[in-house]
Order: C-alpha cells, then structure tokens, then sequence
C-alpha cells in the first residue's frame, strides 16, 4: 500500500473516530479490523484511508461499488441534478423515475412489468414480502438456509442465517428449504441431479403438511452466506412445483444483479427454464453508492394492494439520475462480459493458490462475486479465525475484502466493481495469497 501523510493530517486520526463511533453507535453495528478505518475517497477501483493508504477495492462497500469509484459520468449526472431538482416524492411526477423504471421494466424480463423504488435492498424485500402475502392472502414464506434478505423486522424474520437473525419474532412463518448450499448439509455427496431431485422431492414434502405459502424468496447466490449457489436448474425445478400450487417466486438480486456473475445479467436466469421471478426484487450496484432498491413484478402482483401508499425517498431524483447514469455506463461498457473473462481468471487463479494450502476448503462463484472457504486444516470445520486473519493481512497488503457464511463467517468474500482489470485481479490474487500463506504460519 501507498500512504500520503497529508490525508491523516487533514481529517483527524481513526483511532479518535472509532472512539468516537462507540460512544454513539450501537455496539451490534459491525465494522470491520482490529483498528477499524476510515475511506475517505476512492478512483476506479482504488481508495484511500485517513492515514493515506492506498488500497485496492475488491468488495465496493459490499457490492454497491459497482462500476467504479468516483466514476465521472455518475459524478456529473448526480451534480447536474443536484443543481436542479434533488427531491419531490412521488406524490409528484418524475422523469428520472419513470426513464429508469422503463429500462429496469424491460431487463428484468418479467412481462407486464411494474417497478417500484426504494432506499435500500432492505426495504425491496420488505415490499416484496408485502406484495406477495397480500396477493395471496398468507402469512406463510418460504425461504432458503443460511440465506440473507436484510435488516427489517420482516426480513429478519425470513433470514436463514442465524449470524444476521437477532430475534425468532416475526409477523411471518417462515418455512426453511434445502438447497441453498451445494457443499454442505444431508445432501452434499450427492451428484448435481441428485440434488436437485432431493431438494424437490423435499419441498414437496413439506408442501404436502402446510398450508399454501405466500412465496419462496431465494437469493440465486446467496451473499451475506458466503456467495454459496445450488446447480443451475433448482429453482427452475423448485419454480415447477410453486406453479402448480400457485405460490409466488421472489428472486433476491440485491447482490446477484446486474451482470455480476459474468454468465447472466440476473441470477435468476441461471434457472429460468420456465420463466422468470413473479417478483424481482434489487438495489446495491445500480446506484454504485447511491441509495437504490426496487422491487420488480407483473402488474397483477403489483397492483394487489387495496389502499394507497407513497415513497418519501424512494426513486427520488437525484438517485435515479445516478441510477440512470451508471446503468448506461454498464451496458455501453460490457461490464458483464468483464465481469465473465477477469473473474474467470482470478478464480482459476484463486484455485490455483488454494490447491496449495490445506486450509482452503473450496473456491467458488460465478464472475466477480468469489467465495474463499476457510476450514482448519485437515477436518471440515469452520476457521473463523483465520478468515479474519487473511481480512487483516489483506489490509496489510494493501486489499479490502469482505467476510461471510454460514458456518462462523468463514468464508472471504471478494466481489470488486466490474471494470475490474486483468492487471488488478492478478495484483489483488497476489496479496491474498500472501495473506493466506501469512494466516497460516
């Protein structure tokens, strides 16, 4: 890492703001190192501390970085609108909204879609949990282990993963399917139709007892639980099975959208075989920093609700210009098809390394979203101590990643923003092979 000692003098160290931060902030409120730090700016795919160190950005402030750091034709659409208009609600009309919504209608490939926006993937999921029960007039969800879907009441109560589960009360009944873990649990051993045969013939079962729920919400890779995905073709098959009952599908994109996984623009269409999400539901990168959720669904669905409702903050203009701005910028750039050949190669080369180190239970993920599974070596146990001894040598060597999983957060997660460059990749798989080898010795 680089460091530039004007930077710590102009803002004051990190040690006094993490003082500071404890003694207002709740103590549940994560950060990250030993010695937490401050970001106070970022280019591309680069930022910089308080103190002035440099680092390379390889988790985009858990995936909202999307296309890059202080990209200027983002920066621009936001400082143009700011000069304008930045806020009306939507009790009044607004063009950004209704040109974004348009664009995001259409990509989502769901037909007659309706868009809805809010402030944070939270909030989408919360909506779309709203949606779904009301259409269908039940209480009951489906929902995946060691899954995510945010920090709501509602959303917690769907959650998987009881790291992120701070309460069992909930307003829903959440029902939990298998699935979501390809390399764990009673049918890990099995081969990929195998699995999903076991996972279908098991939410048929569990049908067969209950009444119809409202919906299954699955995230296609799960995220906060270590980017870990069932084969391709389980939801298309799980998708088979609620259609004949009439239960909903909820796609949680929030992490998977917008060309991250390289292969698809959205997670989902790794298993649309018959058809897309009745409910699509998104926000982190689309605004690359901005506050951006939204939830996407046929007209039927959306339209279920009997009595009115507004967004304060939601699709405001400011966010949608920026939306709007770095959406283009994605598409205009390939950013998946980037995504597809630099994460490629840096999970070969993560491979690589790990096939060296008996600590490394498995690389996996799907273009710039990479999983690194720690277990202690010689057994399939967890090693959270040592996922966040590789964080801390990370940042050592000058590189964020970020940490999850089901299992003791012992996974490293590393998704940094699209236009990621084979330099970049080969630079940031260097010193996280340090990191890895210095965790151990």
């Amino acid at each position: 890492m680089t460091t530039d000692d004007s930077q710590g003098q102009a803002h004051g160290s990190a040690k006094h703001l993490y003082q500071r931060h404890q003694s207002v902030l709740p103590d549940w409120l994560a950060v990250y190192y030993a010695d937490p730090i401050e970001l106070t700016h970022g280019e591309g795919r680069h930022v910089w501390d308080t103190e002035g160190n440099k680092y390379l950005d390889f988790f985009g402030g858990i995936l909202t970085t999307m296309t890059a750091h202080a990209l200027p034709e983002v920066t621009k659409a936001v400082s143009e609108q700011a000069g304008r208009i930045i806020h009306s609600s939507t009790l009044y009309l607004n063009r950004p909204m209704v040109d974004l919504a348009e664009r995001i209608a259409k990509l989502s490939g769901i037909p007659d879609a309706r868009v809805f926006f809010t402030t944070s993937g939270t909030e989408a999921n919360d909506t779309a949990l709203l949606l779904a029960t009301a259409y269908r007039r039940s209480n009951q969800i489906l929902a995946m282990r060691n899954s995510y879907h945010g920090r709501s009441f509602t959303s917690v109560g769907i959650t998987g993963n009881k790291g992120w589960s701070p309460t069992s009360l909930s307003p829903l009944q959440t029902l939990y399917v298998h699935g979501g873990v390809r390399t764990r649990g009673p049918y890990a051993d099995l081969d990929d139709a195998g699995f999903i045969a076991a996972c279908v013939a098991d939410l048929e079962d569990l049908l067969g007892h209950v009444r119809p729920p409202a919906a299954l919400i699955a995230e296609p890779i799960q995220g906060v639980g270590g980017f870990t995905a069932p084969p391709d073709g389980l939801y298309a098959a799980f998708r088979e099975v609620l259609q004949e009952r009439g239960i909903l599908w909820i796609a949680d994109e929030v992490q998977t959208g917008w060309g991250r996984t390289g292969d698809n623009f959205w997670g989902w269409q790794a298993h649309g075989q018959n058809g897309p999400p009745d409910i699509l539901t998104f926000a982190k990168g689309i605004g690359n920093g901005m506050s951006i959720g939204g939830v996407v669904a046929r007209a039927e669905v959306m339209n279920c609700l009997d009595s009115n409702s507004i967004s304060t903050f939601g699709g405001t203009q400011i966010t949608m210009a920026a939306g709007l701005a770095n959406l283009t910028y994605l598409l205009e750039h390939d950013l998946q098809g980037n995504a597809r050949r630099v994460g490629g190669l840096l999970i070969e080369r993560l491979r690589a390394i790990a096939a060296q180190l008996p600590g490394v239970r498995e690389v996996r993920g799907r273009g710039l979203m990479i999983g690194i599974e720690l277990v202690k070596p010689g057994t399939d146990r967890a090693d959270p101590d040592a996922a966040a001894a590789v964080l801390e040598a990370a940042r050592e060597g000058g590189l964020l990643i970020g940490k999850g999983g089901g299992h003791n957060t012992s996974v490293l997660r590393i998704a940094p923003p699209l236009s990621l460059t084979v330099a970049e990749a080969e630079e940031g798989a260097a010193i996280l092979e340090r990191a890895l080898r210095s965790s151990r010795s």
